[in-house]
């Protein structure tokens, strides 16, 4: 049987990432591979959330850091993940790079980052990204395309060529796991299954296999 490219790697790298005992290491590594392999957003990651009703909402966007803390993205604070997630501080993401043909898969609760934090941000942001996020009522009825263009010129015209401040209703959260999985595709669909544990987001992990 030939087997695939991504097989041979995985060959190659053996068992070393079953026995990882650092989940932020181990996410690091595979997001530097994706890095240098997916031709678009490596960083895309889906994030589902839980409306007033109880039923989930799923959208894609960007981390924009991980480390021991969390994982890190930006919004609009009014907006329908925004408002979801503050009614209910509980979140799951996804990150699937099908070039790797691998995924990870987090839980756990979230916060909201610092202001220091969302005003760091904020300010790499390209200049027409942040007239966009004081123009924008993310989520909310839009009657036609010239009401936004209407609202970008407004607030362009508002800042002219100096600096864009943070919008109060714009900024970050983080989601600190309890729950890492990392799944790995294999011949069959006999898939490898790595899941990292913990009570809270403080504790100490605990690693389990899982049938495919």
């Amino acid at each position: 049987m030939n087997q695939h490219p991504t097989d041979k790697k995985a060959d190659e790298e053996g068992a070393s990432w079953i026995e990882a005992n650092d989940p932020f290491r181990l996410f690091h590594e595979w997001l530097e591979k994706a890095s240098a392999n997916e031709p678009n957003d490596p960083n895309g990651m889906a994030l589902a959330t839980v409306d007033a009703q109880g039923l989930p909402d799923l959208r894609m966007v960007l981390l924009k850091g991980a480390d021991e803390r969390g994982f890190v993205f930006f919004t609009n604070l009014e907006s329908a993940k925004g408002r979801e997630l503050a009614a209910n501080p509980r979140a799951a993401l996804c990150f699937h790079w099908k070039s790797l043909r691998r995924q990870v898969r987090i839980r756990g609760p979230v916060d909201r980052v610092s202001d220091a934090e969302a005003d760091e941000y904020f300010a790499t942001r390209a200049r027409d990204s942040q007239i966009g996020a004081w123009a924008s009522r993310q989520s909310r009825p839009l009657e036609t395309r010239f009401e936004l263009e209407r609202e970008v010129a407004r607030y362009a015209a508002k800042f002219g060529l100096g600096k864009v401040p943070r919008p109060p209703h714009w900024s970050g959260f983080r989601l600190a796991p309890v729950q890492i999985e990392f799944w790995r595709d294999r011949p069959f669909r006999l898939h490898d299954r790595l899941v990292f544990e913990r009570e809270k987001p403080e504790g100490a992990w605990r690693t389990s296999r899982l049938f495919p």
